[in-house]
């Protein structure tokens, strides 16, 4: 059995039991994974997989979501029959630097992102993120559904239970870009087809291409970096900036937001 062949009998288990936003995630691991789709499984060894590792230009969390799922498919494979030694556990992912290399736009950057508007594609979508502070696999999952323009809100959000299905208040100055991206499909950010983006179709074809023609050296999570920077620059309400990213706070007591806290929520973001 190849690869592939492993990863589609685990993943018929796995993803019926875990959420939208993993099973994106291994998906993403698995393609990054090519060089790997058609060996043999029993001929992967350490170096196979450690050469995914070290030719991918990705961040330290998408290293390691790799390494997770090269863990589960030798674990399914030990568990059948199909090995008799794990590899997967010697692979090594090196230390996270994330948080030493990650560095909010300038004001000159993001000056330099709006007078590009209408000149380049997909350039709303990382002034979207940074007025909003929407992680970038947050933004792809957001549905039109979701966007409503009369209160100015957007209501999504993953990973913890503080950052899901939250309220995400539309800064004044995006909202034309949000109008502008709204449609009759399904998902507010969507590919050529209008079918919904998938965060490695994102990176590799819009982002890296926007930075490279404006001479920028950014992540996509540098955009929620820079938000919380210019709300801090602001003097914005903590209380406010953490119900926004959806950071787990104990002033927060509840998760009912009533209409004086979306006003207090957009108060806030309008001060960026």
């Amino acid at each position: 059995m190849t690869f592939s062949e492993i990863f589609e009998k685990w993943s018929k288990d796995k993803f019926s039991k875990i959420s939208a936003s993993n099973v994106n995630g291994y998906k993403a691991s698995y393609k990054i994974a090519e060089s790997l789709h058609d060996m043999k499984f029993v001929e992967i060894k350490k170096p196979h997989m450690q050469a995914v590792i070290d030719n991918c230009e990705l961040g330290h969390g998408s290293l390691k979501k790799i390494k997770v799922l090269f863990n589960q498919l030798f674990k399914y494979a030990l568990e059948n029959d199909i090995i008799n030694k794990d590899y997967s556990k010697f692979v090594e992912i090196g230390e996270n630097e994330k948080e030493s290399t990650r560095k909010p736009f300038t004001q000159k950057e993001i000056r330099l992102l709006w007078d590009n508007v209408g000149r380049m594609d997909f350039i709303d979508t990382v002034l979207i993120m940074i007025y909003t502070g929407m992680r970038p696999g947050e933004l792809i999952l957001i549905k039109n559904e979701d966007v409503n323009l009369e209160e100015r809100i957007v209501t999504g959000g993953i990973k913890t239970k503080a950052s899901k299905n939250r309220i995400i208040p539309i800064n004044e100055k995006i909202l034309p870009l949000i109008k502008n991206r709204l449609s009759e499909n399904e998902f507010f950010i969507v590919n050529h087809e209008g079918n919904q983006m998938r965060y490695w179709n994102y990176y590799e074809e819009k982002w890296k291409k926007i930075m490279e023609q404006l001479g920028m050296k950014h992540k996509p999570h540098d955009c929620r970096h820079t938000f919380a920077t210019l709300m801090d620059n602001a003097g914005a309400n903590k209380v406010s900036v953490k119900r926004i990213m959806g950071h787990a706070s104990k002033d927060i007591t509840d998760r009912v937001y009533t209409h004086k806290d979306i006003e207090e929520l957009l108060k806030a973001v309008d001060m960026i």
